[in-house]
């Protein structure tokens, strides 16, 4: 449950991101958006862990971090520009599923039946939340929504099969945000120009979005794809639409309406039927890639003065 509780720090703080970006953030600057996201919560990261890639984690951290971040981070900019908050985390609501999917197709990491149930009833309850009928929504939002969660579901599995080699979570997220953001920014200067202009509330933003919605939730997020099967993973995600809705409840005024409580309901419903049971840590122990010959840490020949995991010191 531990592991449960700390994945769960993630959802929490990416709902709180699409009305951070919406309210907040410049909307014509996605690319320099998503940079100025990835890259100082990549650094920081880096700055706690003082650790480089090694070996194939070189061109690994590139690839995670074009998905994972350089694209995703795209994506979701886009998406919450677009689209009213709720249809944007309706679309989201369906990563459990995909990831299922592709953990089964990567990691033969087979979904069970309350996994699979877990998602279509947690789907259910985000649509009865969040589907009332609102205007302004888009076909661009849409496809920028959709692709989001394609894309972050296969990137959060292939970074959960690396990860299973033993590397250290924390810096591996470090090495993916960083490779993203440098990616980014010369892309954001030939696209958008000059850095936009920000106010004081949108460098407060770009604070919060940053450690709180970046540095922290992806730690988080990827530590809880280590211990955890990816159902369970996918589930406890659901929580970022509930989050949504009791922040509009929190700082908007709004209330909470019968059919939003009964969505909220199967919504927490849908992620106890993904609880981990022991049946599920056996099978991810396992699937989980053992460590090849070249990527073993070598436990003498390193310098005494380098650290051999994450050390804050």
């Amino acid at each position: 449950m531990r592991w449960v509780a700390l994945t769960a720090v993630a959802p929490v703080a990416w709902g709180t991101n699409y009305y951070v970006t919406h309210q907040f953030l410049p909307p014509d600057s996605p690319l320099y958006g998503a940079a100025l996201r990835a890259l100082p919560a990549g650094l920081v990261l880096l700055a706690l862990c003082r650790r480089r890639p090694r070996g194939a984690w070189w061109w690994r951290s590139a690839v995670l971090g074009l998905i994972n971040v350089s694209v995703f981070f795209v994506l979701v900019y886009a998406a919450s520009q677009l689209l009213p908050t709720s249809i944007a985390a309706t679309v989201m609501a369906v990563s459990p599923l995909a990831m299922m999917l592709i953990a089964w197709a990567l990691m033969s990491e087979r979904p069970g039946l309350p996994h699979l149930a877990g998602a279509a009833i947690g789907l259910g309850g985000v649509c009865l939340m969040l589907l009332t009928g609102a205007d302004g929504v888009s076909v661009p939002g849409i496809l920028a929504s959709a692709a989001a969660m394609l894309v972050s579901a296969f990137g959060h599995i292939l970074t959960k099969r690396w990860n299973s080699t033993g590397t250290d979570v924390l810096a591996s997220t470090a090495w993916q945000l960083t490779a993203g953001g440098l990616f980014l920014l010369p892309v954001a200067a030939a696209v958008e120009g000059p850095p936009p202009a920000l106010s004081a509330s949108a460098l407060l933003a770009f604070g919060y979005v940053t450690l709180v919605a970046t540095a922290l939730a992806f730690a988080a997020w990827f530590t809880g794809l280590r211990h955890l099967p990816s159902g369970t993973v996918g589930l406890i995600g659901l929580l970022n639409p509930v989050t949504g809705v009791l922040l509009g409840t929190a700082v908007a005024g709004e209330t909470l309406t019968i059919r939003q409580l009964c969505g909220l309901a199967l919504v927490l419903a849908g992620v106890v039927l993904g609880r981990p049971t022991r049946a599920d840590r056996r099978n991810t122990d396992r699937t989980s890639p053992r460590l090849a010959p070249t990527e073993r840490p070598a436990p003498t020949s390193a310098p005494a003065h380098e650290p051999a995991a994450c050390d804050p010191q």
